[in-house]
């Protein structure tokens, strides 16, 4: 008989696979006469991740941040864009917790450059100046999210939530 040797802990491991533009839309509803306006126009930005198992087996998953930037001149609209930057990543042996930071952190902090680039370049094709996304902290975004769940279920917030 022989023995089996004992298996070691495996490290966990983050691949990307596939960045890739899911979803782009522009939309100018009162050109061209935007376009005469001289007053600057007031910029509202929204931020959305999401994060969905493709294939467990294999650690697939995909991450889309969502990013909504919206002008307004008075009450028209100069310009909405919204865009749905995508990746496909690979994550093995991580435990669940690591693996919704991972998802909820780094995967989102991986696609925004490319986020920021396809607004900014967009917005110049269609005639305006860029609107460059400033940083995000996911880290902050995810830290708070796990405060909101916990007060939820009853728990007090842990002292100096940040990882």
């Amino acid at each position: 008989m022989s023995e089996q040797p004992q298996q070691q802990p495996q490290q966990p491991q983050f691949g990307i696979q596939k960045i890739y533009l899911k979803d782009l839309s522009l939309e100018i509803p009162n050109a061209p006469q935007i376009f005469l306006q001289q007053e600057a126009p007031d910029i509202d930005i929204q931020v959305h991740n999401s994060a969905a198992v493709l294939d467990a087996a294999n650690g697939l998953y995909e991450a889309v941040l969502t990013v909504t930037v919206t002008a307004k001149v008075q009450d028209k609209t100069a310009f909405l864009v919204e865009t749905a930057q995508a990746g496909i990543f690979q994550i093995l042996n991580l435990p669940p917790q690591e693996l919704d930071a991972v998802l909820a952190i780094l995967c989102p902090n991986t696609l925004m450059p490319y986020a920021r680039e396809t607004v900014s370049s967009v917005l110049i094709r269609a005639g305006f100046p860029p609107v460059v996304l400033q940083h995000m902290s996911f880290d902050a975004a995810y830290q708070e999210r796990l405060r909101q769940m916990q007060e939820q279920q009853g728990q007090p917030a842990p002292a100096g939530a940040a990882h």
